[in-house]
């Protein structure tokens, strides 16, 4: 919408102050952008050139957080393995298990409002008590997991003990919690027009064809979506890992955001976390872009001509 001119203001006295009335109901969100996002973002892009131990005030170091990041940070590396190895299996399981229960809960049958519900109560859960719960859950003595496995004649699993099976066990909390990606299909599910499935129905076409060839193709635009936020997300996962594992066993569920919480809080590195924090961010600029650039090939939109 275009903006007022200097004519029009003079001629209606009372749009500066409608205009002000309008700037005064916007303000507590961009004073919070400013405030608590853009401010934050500012001085940590600085502290980042910095050796800033927090007990000390911060010396002007130039680049050489960065270039012991990429040179001399084993550990550096090794969390950013461990971080890519979660999102793959985060990414792929979750977008599976989300969709498939999208599935289930777009069908015509009775109580599927109470259904929805229960599936989105994970996300009501605090992050911290959801994560001591699975460490109860996933404990190898006492466990009902392991009780379970034990009772149908299973071996009992060292779930978070173990360097094979602790990330997986991460992957299968947060795909648990993932009930907004879930939510996400329904919605992209319902928006599907029926009489596009009924016009495949009436050609012959089984429901698994018609999912693959109608449903599928218009839901590209929903996956695009939820496969973006669900990378950024995943590179940002961090609480299970600090409370479940710590990182552990052999640091084989040490992620990024871990390494980094150690850095900063641990060993009091702000301005050697700083640049971590960057370098996080620009990874997930350049994960984010890369997925942009490849949507055209494989997103499909309502009424667009298909080559």
């Amino acid at each position: 919408m275009a903006l007022p001119s200097a004519t029009s203001r003079r001629r209606d006295p009372t749009l500066w102050r409608r205009t002000l009335v309008g700037y005064a109901f916007i303000s507590p969100v961009v004073l919070g952008l400013i405030l608590w996002t853009f401010g934050p973002m500012l001085a940590s892009a600085l502290l980042s050139f910095t050796d800033y131990k927090l007990l000390k005030p911060p010396e002007l170091v130039g680049i050489d957080n960065f270039i012991e990041l990429f040179t001399k940070d084993r550990q550096f590396l090794n969390s950013l393995v461990v971080t890519v190895r979660y999102a793959v299996m985060y990414v792929i399981i979750g977008q599976i298990f989300a969709l498939s229960l999208a599935v289930l809960l777009t069908q015509k049958v009775r109580g599927i409002p109470l259904f929805r519900t229960l599936f989105y109560l994970p996300v009501v859960v605090p992050f911290v008590a959801s994560a001591l719960l699975w460490r109860y859950l996933f404990n190898k003595d006492f466990g009902p997991i392991n009780a379970f496995f034990e009772w149908i004649g299973l071996p009992a699993v060292n779930w978070l003990g173990s360097t094979d099976w602790a990330l997986f066990s991460l992957v299968l909390v947060s795909v648990w919690g993932g009930a907004v990606s879930t939510i996400i299909y329904v919605a992209g599910l319902q928006h599907i027009p029926e009489h596009l499935k009924e016009a495949a129905r009436i050609d012959g076409a089984s429901n698994r064809q018609t999912f693959r060839h109608v449903i599928l193709p218009l839901l590209t635009p929903t996956i695009f979506f939820s496969v973006v936020t669900t990378v950024i997300a995943s590179f940002q996962f961090f609480v299970p890992a600090y409370i479940m594992t710590a990182g552990g066993p052999a640091k084989s569920t040490y992620v990024y955001n871990l390494n980094l919480y150690d850095k900063a809080f641990k060993w009091l590195e702000m301005g050697y976390a700083s640049a971590m924090a960057w370098v996080m961010f620009a990874i997930i600029i350049v994960l984010t872009l890369l997925i942009f650039r490849t949507s055209n090939r494989w997103v499909h939109y309502e009424g667009e001509a298909r080559s």
